[in-house]
């Protein structure tokens, strides 16, 4: 790292507070800074290029270089650089992404709401659910259950039902009335013996026996993400959904599917909704949906949750919720032309076929000394380091050997991220088989230098 006293390393640990980062670690060692990016590909400041295998943050799925997405926002800042959608105005491109959106919606959707990111959305649906229960006569119906390990964003209410330690410490979070119940991790969670579909029967009773616990009449919804991401890229295991499904249908409970990692093709499907045959009543759907060239966010609501929102902003005389930024026209033609790119070059396609050559790649190192597990579905794994395969054990505290591994492989030219201990890849839709084998042959020789380090 650059150490001149005005350089941009030393301006960043100067001026900068940076998201997901402990602020005094990064006093001492600073930033990695990246200045381009093509395909793939990143660079950093010093020319060193790196294959981004997380796509940025779980998001850049057209690639880094894409120039249909440039000149849609240049020929949409020329003509209408911004506009807002508060008391009846519009403009073309949100009207043709909402309308996009909920003709391409795997189960029958009513309206598309905008937002800014994923947090933003799932608050947004907090908020709808709430609205909706004093809209239908149901004030004590309030409750919202999500899942241990699983994440929905960072604003309060959003952080509030992500399932994870570091959200919560120190914020005072989570706010009244957000519950979690069990994670599905089978691996990891499942009892000895149990198989995948004894697991799923179990996590179900967990759920029943929770809402029954609090009052049924007191539960609103369940948020659950298809496959969970920043928990560790957990993917349900057999019968879950399915049977998750049933305790929430039988209770009369709304099914929110956050689709902000796995929506526009990450499952092999155009959105994890369709993978693992879920009915939501809400879709939350951000990052890919512009591969994050712009910020911008969704809500798809069905008409079971719009109705009662409708007639109570009727009565009341608006419906008091908006963001500025809202559904701005450069971001949602941005986004149009980003979903438009994955149509027409087949890259749900391409993430299931070139999907089925990373799983492989993964499940070949499940035999390492340090991998206790690989797990994932089309372009989204992880791997599992563990010290010890038998007792799962880590390698001191949790996270350490993840971010061992991690730090080689970034030296070693890709970019990847540890939650804890399991090394997450999502990498550009664009992705091909020889590029999988570039990221799994650096990720083969990264653990066999830790396991060095790890002997030693």
């Amino acid at each position: 790292m650059d150490t001149q006293p005005n350089s941009p390393e030393a301006r960043d640990k100067k001026y900068h507070m940076h998201a997901y980062t402990n602020a005094r670690r990064h006093q001492e060692v600073g930033p990695l800074i990246i200045e381009k990016g093509d395909g793939i590909y990143v660079e950093d400041i010093s020319g060193k290029r790196y294959i981004e295998a997380m796509s940025g943050l779980w998001s850049v799925g057209v690639g880094f270089s894409e120039k249909r997405l440039v000149d849609a926002a240049t020929r949409q800042m020329a003509k209408l650089p911004f506009y807002h959608n508060f008391t009846h105005k519009g403009h073309s491109p949100v009207i043709d992404l909402a309308e996009k959106l909920v003709t391409m919606a795997p189960v029958p959707m009513s309206k598309a709401f905008f937002t800014n990111s994923g947090s933003e959305a799932n608050d947004t649906a907090m908020k709808m659910i709430w609205y909706r229960s004093n809209a239908l006569g149901q004030p004590q119906k309030k409750k919202i259950i999500s899942r241990k390990r699983g994440y929905h964003g960072v604003t309060i209410a959003s952080a509030s039902l992500t399932g994870l330690p570091y959200n919560h410490m120190s914020f005072d979070l989570p706010i009244a009335n957000v519950l979690h119940t069990s994670s599905p991790h089978h691996w990891r969670e499942a009892q000895p013996g149990e198989t995948e579909q004894q697991f799923s029967t179990r996590l179900a009773d967990d759920l029943e026996k929770l809402i029954l616990a609090e009052g049924p009449d007191t539960v609103a919804a369940f948020f659950g993400e298809p496959v969970m991401g920043a928990g560790g890229v957990v993917v349900p295991p057999a019968g879950y959904w399915e049977k998750i499904q049933a305790v929430l249908k039988k209770y009369d409970i709304l099914l929110v599917a956050d689709e902000v990692i796995c929506g526009f093709g990450r499952t092999g499907n155009m959105f994890g909704t369709e993978t693992y045959a879920m009915q939501p009543d809400i879709m939350v759907m951000s990052k890919q949906i512009s591969s994050s060239y712009l910020p911008i966010s969704a809500m798809l609501v069905n008409d079971r949750v719009f109705d009662p929102l409708a007639d109570e902003s009727n009565r009341i005389g608006t419906f008091g919720h908006g963001f500025t930024a809202g559904g701005h026209p450069v971001a949602a033609a941005v986004a149009l032309e980003n979903i438009a790119i994955i149509e027409e070059r087949n890259l749900v396609a391409n993430a299931r076929e070139v999907g089925a050559h990373m799983q492989k790649r993964l499940a070949g190192l499940a035999a390492h000394d340090l991998v206790g597990e690989v797990r994932g579905v089309a372009l989204i794994g992880a791997m599992e380091l563990v010290t010890d395969k038998a007792t799962k054990a880590p390698w001191g505290n949790v996270g350490a050997l993840g971010g061992l591994v991690n730090g080689i492989l970034q030296q070693n030219g890709v970019i990847s991220r540890n939650m804890g201990d399991s090394l997450a890849f999502c990498p550009p839709l664009i992705i091909n088989d020889k590029q999988v084998d570039d990221i799994f042959d650096a990720v083969e020789k990264s653990l066999d230098e830790a396991a060095r380090q790890v002997k030693a």
